[in-house]
């Protein structure tokens, strides 16, 4: 049996196999299974997890838990944030007042002064940099804010990857990634560059070679890569 057999219960309180509960428990409240064969549940003492026999994998309970990325999982313990590993062992002995989940072995918190970065798998501070927020990472860069309110984006170790700031950004998706001047939303390359004029009151990333566009009239538009519409929707 694979972890995507296993289907979380659309009122998410139980799970699902061949159509009957498979472990004839029912919770709180359950997320569904990821790859590690986890998930995250919670009865009357408490949040916690369990492996795909329906067996908790750990004693401990705790105010919340998350699912596993990377073999890490956050949880709340007492108001403070940190990440436990799949054997339920604390990771580093840090607490954070937020914890994102890993992506790309890297992970966004925020610490007790409000400020965000981000840590590798082991709890280690990846780069030096604080920030009024940063993003997840994906393929190989995350967006962060910086204290003038302009937002950047930053490599796998915390270098701008350019000399560009914007009132916005989106994350890249196949080397463009969406982008707010004065004027509006974009697309850009990984050099900061606009891929054309035009501006719109909101955009979507290109799904192969397309995106969604609202102009300033309020118009809903399918846009190619140069920014000219094609289709109105």
């Amino acid at each position: 049996m694979k972890y995507t057999d296993i289907i979380l219960s659309k009122d998410q309180t139980h799970f699902l196999y061949d159509r009957k509960n498979i472990f004839n428990k029912i919770f709180l409240q359950a997320l569904k299974f990821h790859s590690e064969g986890i998930a995250a549940v919670q009865d009357e003492k408490g949040w916690y997890h369990i492996d795909m026999k329906g067996q908790e994998i750990y004693h401990t309970r705790y105010d919340r838990v998350f699912g596993f990325y990377f073999n890490r999982a956050a949880v709340i313990d007492k108001l403070v944030w940190y990440h436990i590993d799949i054997k339920g062992n604390r990771v580093y002995p840090e607490n954070y007042f937020w914890c994102g989940n890993f992506q790309e072995n890297a992970c966004t918190v925020r610490n007790f002064q409000n400020k965000y970065f981000h840590i590798d798998i082991y709890g280690k501070v990846i780069y030096k940099e604080e920030y009024k927020y940063a993003g997840d990472y994906r393929d190989g860069f995350a967006c962060v804010r910086l204290d003038s309110g302009l937002f950047v984006h930053i490599d796998e170790v915390g270098k701008r990857i350019n000399n560009k700031e914007f009132i916005d950004l989106g994350v890249f998706h196949k080397g463009i990634a969406t982008a707010k001047d004065h004027k509006g939303w974009f697309h850009i390359n990984c050099s900061g560059k606009q891929l054309y004029e035009a501006r719109f009151f909101s955009i979507e990333p290109f799904y192969n070679g397309f995106s969604v566009a609202e102009t300033f009239e309020n118009k809903k538009i399918i846009i190619d890569e140069q920014g000219k519409e094609v289709l109105v929707i």
